[in-house]
């Protein structure tokens, strides 16, 4: 996932120092994030917006003749961006990854104050107008005044002044509302206790690791490497279905009305815009234009996953039947039972055991091969460095071009689960690059890795938000609001997408065993093929649930009020497995509330344009001459451009959705 600065951060950091020179750094130097406590956020946070009151007034004032100059006044309003991000790059991260829980409390009224003043922004007719009177010849620049332009349209600078103080009331709760979601999940320790009985089959370093009370029972919390172990390898259904049950109520009973007030309040915001639904309100701005035309796609993907996912079903109930020889017509799935059975089959069928490929992926070697073989691919160097970082397993690097040696950017990975952490995993653009003020990036990779070591999926995980940090640091637009993932929201996952296939290929994972500290057991052809097979097994199943969330997001934002709960329960009892009665899942997706709300068909529309880009390294994986045209057209060029038109560029012909229904089908093309 990318975990873009949230929308409203986003348009407010476009708001700064007007009356300061553009921020400039020499080359070689290397800006790092600041350590911020409790009291400096909130200090700084009123400070900031105070002077910003004050700069945007020097901005409105600016001489007819300067405000005319396209170049002059977009690259006054950039560097209003770059110092604002200067502020709010490190607050709004250190909202989700600090170990200091006053610091993470302290950020969430900053962020909603921030968005208080950015509605203002948003709705100042005088900064509209001049942007709107611009003639602009320059492509780049074009483009930047369009975004310009719908950020303000769309925070309603051009309604009556009633709906005007509607829209940024809404605005501003809506964020409090993300805010509280989020926090309501993030700090939620709860641990469940499990007896050594309801341990059995969890593998022994699992064990030994997992915390325990004076009565020797098992304390598990809601981090994937406790969980997702769990579910695939305890015997004990009752066990899986106790924790299955606990981790998706884990941001309930509170978030179930703070989800349902937002979808109320965007529908609300759509309707003062004329607009019957919020999905319209958002997909008009993205690649797929409408909510007909994500709703077809959906229909689409519904025809070609529905008979796979019953057939995957039934097969694996029939593999249970013989296991446990228990007659079919008695053997019974539930949701709790597939990730368990699922994984059961793949050792019997591809002889292989999914946690004994930690021992292949240690943790340490992992990250070095994935910046080895990036490397290479883009022509860049990581060399790690120490600096201040807000916890001792946190690692930065500096990104070197490895043809004129200077450094471009930078990195932080925080790679392991603590509590108070952001839960899945994702990549911040907390600094964005302009080449205009010799400004360099930082993006951060937030997971919640094995610290024993990665199995396929996690490899999976590791390569995919490696392709958010690769488009954020190999970013070089002329202005930081068009730098690295500043995108369209269904255009954005497909890079990272498509880097996954680096966590799969031969010619990769071959490359691991050089960097283990000490031997680990070598990646061979049949291992490969194995991991391959494991990948695939299952894939209707996988796609089906996706089809589920994105089409949840989109009913939830339609023309029709649905209250949430309510909605899930009918929408997944209508799938094979059903609903599990008294699970409250819509309490925990926090993408309908942090930025993929009305876009969680994203991942499958940007996986449509990321298998067809990988057509083009014809297989091989290990190319630099290929490597080094992706990165000049889609990671440099950030969102100077529309996706659609790099996408067509890198082909050097339309994009097609053949290879992504192929790969539903089981199909790949060759």
């Amino acid at each position: 996932m990318n975990h873009t600065r949230s929308r409203l951060p986003k348009l407010l950091a476009l708001v700064c120092a007007i009356l300061l020179p553009p921020l400039a750094h020499a080359a070689g130097e290397r800006p790092v994030l600041p350590l911020l406590s409790a009291e400096q956020i909130t200090s700084g946070c009123a400070g900031t917006i105070a002077d910003l009151g004050q700069r945007v007034k020097a901005l409105e004032a600016m001489p007819e003749a300067s405000a005319r100059d396209p170049k002059n006044l977009l690259a006054q309003w950039d560097a209003l961006q770059i110092a604002q991000e200067d502020f709010m790059g490190p607050t709004e991260l250190y909202g989700e990854v600090s170990p200091d829980k006053k610091v993470r409390d302290a950020v969430e009224p900053c962020v909603v104050e921030f968005s208080k003043f950015s509605s203002d922004l948003y709705q100042n007719e005088r900064l509209y107008r001049m942007f709107k009177a611009l003639v602009v010849s320059d492509p780049i620049d074009r483009k930047m005044q369009r975004d310009i332009l719908w950020a303000f349209e769309d925070t309603g600078v051009s309604l009556p002044a009633n709906k005007r103080a509607r829209m940024k009331t809404i605005l501003t709760k809506l964020e409090a509302l993300s805010q509280e979601f989020s926090r309501n999940i993030r700090d939620n320790n709860q641990r469940l206790a499990f007896t050594p009985g309801e341990m059995q089959g969890l593998p022994p370093d699992y064990l030994a690791k997992a915390k325990r009370d004076d009565k020797g029972n098992y304390l598990l919390g809601f981090a994937y490497p406790e969980f997702i172990p769990f579910m695939e390898n305890a015997d004990d259904a009752a066990a899986r279905r106790r924790y299955q049950f606990a981790f998706n109520n884990r941001g309930t009973p509170k978030n179930l009305p703070i989800l349902k007030q937002a979808t109320a309040l965007r529908k609300e915001m759509a309707g003062l815009f004329g607009l019957t639904n919020y999905a319209d309100f958002v997909i008009r701005r993205r690649m797929a234009g409408s909510s007909q035309a994500v709703n077809k796609f959906l229909s689409e993907v519904r025809v070609a996953v529905t008979a796979g996912e019953k057939a995957e079903i039934e097969e694996l109930r029939a593999f249970r039947a013989d296991v446990t020889k228990l007659p079919l017509a008695d053997t019974v799935m539930n949701r709790w039972d597939i990730p368990y059975w699922q994984n059961k089959y793949k050792k019997a069928r591809f002889d292989l055991d999914p946690n004994e490929l930690r021992k292949n992926f240690p943790a340490d070697a992992a990250v070095a091969w994935l910046l080895h073989i990036s490397g290479i691919q883009y022509g860049v160097e990581f060399q790690r460095v120490d600096v201040p970082v807000w916890h001792p397993e946190v690692q930065y690097y500096d990104v070197i071009d490895a043809k004129s040696q200077q450094r471009i950017s930078g990195m932080y990975l925080d790679m392991f689960p603590r509590d108070g952490k952001y839960s899945h995993a994702a990549a911040a653009g907390v600094r964005h690059v302009s080449t205009a003020t010799g400004r360099t990036p930082i993006t951060v990779l937030m997971a919640n890795f094995n610290r024993a070591g990665f199995d396929d999926d996690e490899m999976g995980t590791l390569t995919h938000e490696f392709g958010h940090v690769l488009h954020g640091v190999l970013s070089k637009t002329r202005y930081a609001s068009q730098a690295g993932t500043s995108v369209e929201r269904d255009f954005v996952e497909a890079p990272s997408q498509m880097y996954e296939e680096w966590a799969r290929s031969l010619d990769t994972l071959a490359l691991v065993a050089k960097f283990c500290k000490s031997p680990c057991p070598a990646v061979d052809a049949a291992l490969v093929a194995k991991m391959t097979a494991m990948h695939n097994y299952g894939r209707a199943i996988r796609y089906a649930r996706q089809l589920l969330y994105a089409s949840f997001d989109m009913s939830l934002h339609g023309a029709k009020p649905q209250d949430p709960m309510a909605a899930w329960a009918r929408m997944e009892g209508a799938t094979p497995l059903g609903y599990v009665k008294g699970t409250q899942f819509p309490g925990t997706f926090n993408h309908v509330m942090s930025g993929y709300g009305a876009g969680y068909y994203g991942y499958m529309w940007s996986e449509v344009l990321a298998l067809d880009m990988l057509s083009a390294f014809n297989g091989k994986l290990i190319n630099p001459e290929i490597g080094a045209r992706y990165r000049d057209i889609i990671l440099s060029r950030g969102g100077e451009r529309p996706g659609m038109e790099m996408v067509r560029d890198f082909l050097g012909r339309e994009p097609n959705s053949q290879a992504f229904f192929a790969e539903i089908a089981g199909k790949r093309l060759k």
